[in-house]
């Protein structure tokens, strides 16, 4: 008779731990900080789009932990995503706001320096699955994607695994582009002030809702001309603007495969991830509070008045994303490989 009393007693304590998990998951984040890190500088898309989270996240996650930006700039986002893998606390709070670029490094990368596997992290959710741009200043005369496919101008980009030097690069091999890469520049906040300079004349890679939160003047004026759009689909918006689609200068298939590789990463362009080791439980809260917040009339409407898209997945939709790209052909991967490496 022992040993069903000992049962019973196991099934009781199981059953009472399970009745106390989502009361105690209620209080997890209670009186703590989060450390949202953004993987860029201050100013820039990311940066913007991520201090307009943090100002809203909080109300929907149990507790209303406090939420800190920080920002920390460095390989394409690969150092703060690396950080968060390898360094911080993996119990939620601290989480990262990354590029796809940092994402899609180490599958496009020949030799990449691994600070983090993109697989393994748990993705919160993204903010935006948008569209990307080339952009010329109006005034050096580059109105038009043509206007660079038949002159050697200077196109500002950051570096490798972020969006102005990897696209910038495929262009150039997929699309006829024949802008000279002027590399090193922190992010597209300095590319804008090298093209008011005459240091470079263009960008591509810029991402379409940063460009028009940063430099609303910019279009309204026509000081810049946005000269291609690119995307796994045309943007509304941009085709009634009169913008070219990158398909319509990209007809060899092993080409479009290669594009469609680079460009997937667009389809969670704002990404938030946790650590690999992060429980079930807070990660769940996360996700939960991102989804809402996602949808919060406040969050929207400060979204509309800093003129940034929100057009938002799921953590688990994009976790399984990720999954499907690092699957890609072995043959696709190292073409488009070749295609985004001077």
């Amino acid at each position: 008779m022992v040993l069903p009393n000992k049962r019973l007693l196991a099934l009781t304590v199981a059953l009472g731990a399970c009745a106390v998990t989502p009361a105690a998951a209620q209080d997890y984040f209670a009186g703590r900080t989060i450390d949202l890190v953004i993987g860029s500088g201050p100013a820039g898309g990311y940066d913007i789009y991520g201090r307009a989270l943090a100002r809203h996240y909080s109300r929907y996650i149990p507790g209303k932990p406090s939420i800190v930006v920080k920002n920390m700039p460095g390989a394409g986002s690969g150092r703060a995503a690396g950080f968060l893998a390898k360094i911080a606390p993996k119990d939620g709070t601290v989480i990262a706001g990354i590029m796809p670029g940092a994402v899609m490094g180490p599958l496009l990368e020949e030799k990449p320096e691994i600070l983090f596997d993109p697989v393994r992290v748990q993705y919160i959710g993204t903010a935006n699955n948008g569209t990307r741009v080339c952009v010329g200043w109006t005034a050096a005369g580059v109105k038009s994607f043509d206007d660079v496919r038949s002159k050697e101008v200077p196109f500002g980009a950051v570096s490798p695994n972020e969006s102005t030097h990897d696209y910038a690069y495929m262009l150039r091999r997929t699309a006829g582009a024949t802008y000279k890469i002027v590399s090193g520049y922190q992010g597209t906040t300095e590319i804008g002030l090298a093209m008011e300079r005459g240091e470079v004349v263009g960008s591509c890679g810029w991402d379409w809702a940063s460009v028009k939160a940063q430099r609303g003047d910019w279009l309204r004026d026509k000081k810049i001309s946005v000269l291609l759009q690119i995307g796994l689909e045309r943007n509304d918006e941009l085709t009634k603007m009169g913008v070219p689609h990158v398909w319509d200068y990209v007809k060899n298939d092993l080409d479009r495969a290669v594009v469609e590789l680079v460009i997937g990463q667009q389809v969670f362009q704002r990404s938030y991830i946790a650590p690999p080791e992060i429980p079930a439980a807070p990660l769940g809260i996360l996700r939960s509070a991102f989804d809402a917040t996602m949808k919060d009339e406040q969050f929207l409407a400060d979204g509309d008045k800093l003129r940034i898209d929100i057009s938002p997945l799921s953590g688990a939709k994009v976790q399984e994303i990720v999954q499907k790209l690092h699957a890609t052909p072995k043959n696709v991967v190292q073409a488009a490989r070749a295609a985004i490496r001077p």
